[in-house]
């Protein structure tokens, strides 16, 4: 980071890495996807981004301990740039409601004015339709459901529309949590991982027993980090920055027991983004590998391990734009992924049924308008 300008710490997930873009289209009677150029995304000087963000290739170079931070929208100006927190309006934290931060005028994203919904693939499952309850004309994404508790964990942000200086500053932008009672997904909670009045714009979370990690932005830091917290009563606390092996460069990441999952762009891949594995031993991390069964030379990124460790699930382009993969584990290996949803959808993870749920982003001309939380039923 030079300094010189603040957008130039701006970065692009992969859901904006997916424009230009040979974007899949469905017309009625098609079961096939067909791809159609759309305008270009951004340009070096202009980041205009509107998914979620990380860094040049992946990570941000500034930080000893970098990660690839993929938490939503669009651009990101970092603390160092006017962001030191001192300028946040207290009274936000008055009032910690997200239907009310959505503006009036944000158009909701629904499947019948959806330009580019998405396309199932498997006959595993029922078509996915946006998780009720969940679902708002913000935007939802980054799900995930602890293996051990009916828990929905994701990010949210009000106004994708909005310059990211401004978002950081709400802190109803961030992780929220939903408990699923008689079926039924409940009104959400914002999980608080920041004191009253500090800067932070927390996302990708992961949680397991009684400890989360998650990705962060923070008041005083030049780029993102990862953070572990532990459950609390009814909530999270003691959250504290967590120090992987800068050589790991770790970025969206899963543990299944001692071994974590992980994206990455260090050296060794197979082109672009690959899902790496290294085994946790105390305090040491041995046995670092590409799974290479499962890697291409696109990106594959957004690990998930089912809880009984025989699928590995993750996000791979697809005809221009995100698809959720999954891969069986064989004798001794991953075996060849399978294409599962494709277009504008990612993040996969699986509720204690098997039921699917993943992030889709509704793109309408080009733009990213918002993002919802979909469910994929096993029949």
């Amino acid at each position: 980071m030079d300094g010189t300008s603040c957008r130039h710490t701006i970065t692009r997930g992969i859901f904006a890495e997916a424009l230009p873009f040979e974007a899949e289209v469905s017309h009625a009677g098609h079961e096939q996807d067909e791809p159609a150029t759309a305008p270009p995304f951004h340009t070096e000087d202009s980041m205009r981004s509107r998914s979620r963000v990380s860094s040049p290739s992946g990570f941000l170079p500034s930080d000893p301990n970098p990660i690839a931070f993929f938490i939503l929208p669009f651009l990101l100006i970092l603390p160092g740039c006017g962001g030191n927190g001192t300028d946040i309006d207290d009274s936000l934290w008055d009032d910690l409601n997200r239907h009310k931060r959505i503006p009036a005028d944000v158009v909701k994203g629904t499947p019948e004015n959806d330009q580019h919904p998405p396309v199932l693939h498997s006959q595993e499952f029922e078509p996915p339709v946006p998780v009720p309850g969940i679902s708002t004309a913000g935007a939802e994404d980054s799900p995930f459901i602890p293996a051990d508790r009916d828990e929905l964990y994701f990010f949210f942000v009000s106004d994708v529309r909005l310059d990211p200086s401004l978002q950081i500053r709400d802190p109803v932008n961030g992780i929220w949590r939903s408990r699923l009672e008689g079926g039924v997904w409940q009104e959400p909670e914002l999980v608080l991982l920041q004191k009253r009045g500090e800067l932070a714009l927390n996302g990708c979370p992961f949680v397991a027993g009684n400890e989360m990690y998650f990705c962060t932005f923070r008041a005083g830091s030049a780029s993102a980090q990862w953070f572990r917290a532990e459950r609390s009563g009814g909530g999270w606390a003691n959250w504290t920055r967590v120090q992987f092996p800068s050589a790991l460069e770790v970025g969206e990441l899963h543990f299944h027991g001692d071994t974590l999952y992980f994206g990455s762009t260090r050296p060794g891949g197979l082109g672009g983004k690959d899902i790496w594995r290294v085994v946790r031993s105390g305090t040491q991390w041995t046995g670092l590998e590409n799974v290479e069964a499962v890697n291409s030379a696109e990106n594959e990124d957004q690990p998930y391990i089912s809880p009984d460790g025989q699928e590995l699930w993750f996000t791979r382009r697809h005809q221009g734009t995100p698809g959720v993969f999954r891969s069986r584990r064989g004798v001794g290996s991953w075996q060849e992924p399978e294409l599962i949803v494709s277009r504008f959808a990612g993040e996969p993870t699986l509720d204690r049924h098997g039921n699917l749920y993943f992030v889709h982003h509704y793109y309408r001309n080009g733009v990213m308008i918002e993002a919802d939380i979909y469910l994929a039923r096993r029949k």
